[in-house]
């Protein structure tokens, strides 16, 4: 039986979650966690075998539970299973130490093997961001084998551009998120209705970035993060 936490802030999506691990006779969902502080204090008194971790979580993101993770339960595997789908976020959490990354746009099937796959101690990332590393890689890189510089196999041979610059570290999960979608030309609005925010929060988020960043206008932030590697 593998024992599993959910840590994720959406109530409905640990619900969803649950009813589907729920379905299969080798998995059981032990615990939930809103963010990563309650997830620490979670796993202090409930054995598991794997951690199903979000990276954007108030309190304590993903990026920010993972050096906590490996250093008082590192026993446990951890499988993040996120809608952050750009190749630094996948290379800062698979440094950090967890097993593998699933987007939540994956189906049912794959989401179950990965969970299976991660609590065996072994590597997964789903057929998106693989077929994504894989298509960077080659435009990239010409090498004669692509596969002896895989990134998701060997972290260090990551391209150059997928390392997160210093300012990529100022930004919370959260903020991450949110440029994402401003690069892929979302509206406040629509970013709020995605994130399942309001809009003022949103534009706070913003601010905050251009801010951070030191750009000027939206356009400028863009150009900034294209430039340094934070968006694709």
């Amino acid at each position: 039986m593998i024992r599993i936490l959910l840590a994720d802030d959406h109530t409905i999506l640990r619900d969803g979650i649950r009813a589907l691990l729920e379905q299969e006779a080798d998995l059981q969902v032990v615990g939930e966690a809103a963010n990563g502080q309650a997830l620490l204090e979670l796993l202090a008194h409930t054995p598991a075998d794997l951690v199903l971790l979000d990276v954007n979580m108030p309190v304590l993101d993903g990026f920010g539970v993972m050096p906590q993770l490996r250093a008082q339960f590192p026993e446990v595997r951890v499988l993040v299973l996120s809608m952050l789908n750009h190749e630094n976020y996948v290379h800062r959490m698979i440094e950090a130490g967890a097993l593998g990354y699933v987007l939540k746009n994956a189906d049912s099937t794959e989401i179950i093997h990965a969970i299976r796959t991660v609590a065996a101690n072994q590597h997964f990332l789903c057929t998106e961001i693989g077929l994504n590393l894989l298509r960077r890689l080659v435009e990239r890189t010409p090498a004669p084998d692509p596969l002896a510089t895989m990134p998701y196999l060997n972290p260090n041979s990551w391209p150059a551009s997928a390392a997160a610059p210093a300012t990529h570290t100022e930004l919370s999960g959260r903020e991450l998120e949110v440029l994402q979608l401003i690069a892929e030309g979302f509206t406040n609005q629509e970013i709020a209705d995605k994130l399942f925010a309001s809009k003022r929060t949103i534009e706070t988020h913003r601010q905050n970035i251009i801010e951070k960043t030191q750009t000027k206008n939206t356009a400028a932030l863009i150009r900034y993060a294209m430039s340094t590697g934070l968006i694709g």
